[in-house]
């Protein structure tokens, strides 16, 4: 069942998880995207330049002004690459994934004060973006009862071209990873469904989820329901074409209706619950006995974590 053996992703270690969700470059342009925003075509800072002597030299501390769940440390040395910071020397302390204290010290940079101060706006955006993400991500799967078969997974909701590193923030909270994009995966939602009329559901769904399973390398198969009637039918499809069923917007009782048509019709099939999910309903949501639970606002609800860099005062 998707969630389990087969999760491919979830699987990763988190520097594994990393490697695979940047492999493709995409993050790296986002981080030049970001230093090309604060620098300009000339890769100036005019600050900088002004008021601090080339052969200067400092000690920043990126520190945690309060508690949370950190993520995005993994970026770092790309950044540092992308900066042409390569005169820093960047020693981090803190841990992707772990629990953080306020005042905590996450990563120690030493070089040239001009380097230092050109790269903080860019480091302190990315890592406290991705760190709010993370601990958001811990707050919902803290609801989760103990012994619940349910995982939490993260949706499409995220920051244009940040999909990947958000996805990441999520995995760092505890959460997992949902398809990545339109291309790894297949979720055929309402507007799919809208033309087909009930009756027919079953054998066009079918005609197409053969036509998928035979053209592409995909990591899951899902369809989306908002009615039970459309669960039934979706069930009544042959095994081995779908692998999860989403649930759209359905109360916990018509859930663990759900649930129990499952059981009876289709029990190889995963389902998951979305839709309007919130700190206070998740834990109820899952003794429902669904699989999954998606939640969009893990990222587009978010706060950035509170985070600084302190460049330690020169001695006397």
């Amino acid at each position: 069942m998707i969630g389990g053996e087969h999760d491919v992703l979830a699987d990763l270690s988190l520097p594994g998880l990393y490697a695979e969700l940047t492999r493709d470059g995409l993050s790296r342009r986002l981080l030049e995207l970001a230093r090309d925003e604060d620098l300009g075509p000339d890769a100036i800072d005019a600050t900088a330049l002004a008021t601090l002597d080339p052969a200067e030299r400092a000690t920043a501390l990126l520190r945690a002004r309060e508690g949370g769940i950190a993520s995005g440390l993994a970026c770092l040395p790309d950044l540092l690459d992308v900066f042409r910071s390569d005169q820093i020397e960047c020693d981090i302390s803190g841990v992707d994934g772990d629990r953080i204290e306020a005042g905590q010290t996450l990563a120690t940079l030493t070089g040239p004060t001009r380097d230092i101060v050109r790269l903080e706006r860019t480091m302190l955006n990315l890592i406290s973006r991705l760190s709010g993400i993370a601990t958001r991500t811990g707050e919902f799967v803290a609801q989760i009862p103990e012994g619940s078969r349910a995982h939490l997974y993260d949706t499409r909701k995220t920051t244009p071209g940040w999909r990947a590193l958000e996805k990441y923030a999520v995995r760092c909270g505890g959460g997992r990873t949902h398809r990545l994009g339109l291309y790894d995966a297949i979720l055929i939602k309402d507007n799919h469904l809208a033309s087909i009329p009930l009756a027919e559901l079953t054998d066009r769904l079918t005609e197409s989820l053969t036509r998928a399973r035979a053209g592409a390398d995909l990591r899951f198969v899902q369809v989306e329901v908002d009615s039970i009637d459309q669960l039934d039918r979706v069930l009544a499809i042959a095994p081995g074409l779908i692998d999860v069923v989403m649930l759209d917007n359905f109360e916990p009782e018509r859930l663990e209706h759900g649930v129990a048509m499952r059981d009876d019709k289709a029990p190889d099939v995963d389902l998951e619950a979305s839709g309007g999910v919130t700190l206070e309903s998740i834990a109820r949501i899952a003794t429902t006995g669904v699989e999954r639970i998606s939640v969009g606002s893990l990222t587009h609800h978010a706060v950035s974590l509170d985070l600084g860099l302190d460049i330690e005062p020169a001695s006397a």
